[in-house]
């Protein structure tokens, strides 16, 4: 059963109530949402139970080999007068539940990612470590947090400190509902480092196709090897800004349509590169 991102986002949207009445409805939801099966049992359930020292404790949701879910159920902020504000469900908040426009709700979910970790730590030994945490607070967003390493040494904010954090409003984004996708049935396709050495493959063929066709034309290898170091430095240089963004991109492509353009503005912007000025 499908649902659009719009069913999704109103329904879900600033939702409140007890976690453990709401979670696993509202992550059935979402499965359906990004198009994958609802977890059933076996390594893929929800409540799995782990092992601790001092007994059995159980993990909201998940997913051998992919993730853990920490599900939390906090509030939005109501008003004064009415501090037994219910939301469309006719739930109210739970008491314990800090305000998502609180400082304490960094902390809520700081701690939720510190049980996730836990959890991750006390995995049957025949388990590898998931590549992905995800803190869940039910109608409000979702934390990624990723280790590709297999040891859990370190999750870190997945894709990014800019991305990790996504909100209801986010999952509009067919991209953000992809990545989520394939954290839960491809994780490791998103590893930077597999998506870095696929990139490099494709440039070193790529240079290396450049580099036959001008050593066939006659040119001297070293002459060509130092011109395509220039154009990799180049790019280095745009990608970190040291040249205005796509400065070097919008140059090679008004060459393709102007190929009597491209040495003499190559050579313009390298020596400008070398002694400063604008180009």
């Amino acid at each position: 059963m499908g649902m659009t991102p719009e069913h999704f986002i109103k329904t879900w949207k600033n939702a409140q109530g007890g976690e453990r009445s709401q979670a696993q409805h509202f992550l059935n939801d979402f499965c359906d949402l990004i198009g994958v099966p609802r977890p059933m049992d076996g390594d893929y359930k929800y409540e799995y139970p782990v092992r601790t020292k001092t007994g059995t404790d159980f993990m909201d949701l998940y997913k051998r080999g992919a993730f853990i879910v920490e599900a939390k159920q906090t509030r939005f902020k109501t008003n004064k007068k009415n501090e037994d504000q219910t939301d469309l469900l006719g739930v109210s908040p739970e008491q314990d539940a800090p305000s998502r426009t609180s400082r304490a709700w960094d902390v809520h979910m700081l701690n939720a990612r510190q049980q996730a970790e836990g959890y991750a730590r006390i995995l049957p030994s025949a388990h590898d470590w998931p590549p992905f945490i995800i803190i869940c607070d039910v109608g409000h967003c979702f934390e990624v947090y990723a280790d590709f390493t297999g040891k859990g040494r370190h999750y870190e904010q997945f894709p990014d400190r800019q991305g990790f954090r996504v909100f209801m409003d986010d999952l509009a984004d067919d991209k953000v509902l992809e990545r989520f996708k394939f954290i839960w049935e491809n994780p490791h396709e998103l590893n930077p480092a597999k998506a870095s050495a696929k990139a490099t493959r494709e440039i070193a063929k790529a240079l290396a196709e450049v580099s036959k066709r001008m050593e066939a034309k006659k040119y001297p290898p070293e002459e060509v090897a130092l011109f395509l170091m220039r154009c990799l430095f180049t790019m280095f240089a745009e990608d970190t800004k040291l040249i205005p963004e796509d400065s070097f991109t919008d140059l090679l492509e008004d060459c393709t349509k102007h190929p009597d353009s491209f040495m003499p503005l190559l050579k313009e912007l390298w020596e400008k590169m070398n002694e400063g000025g604008f180009s």
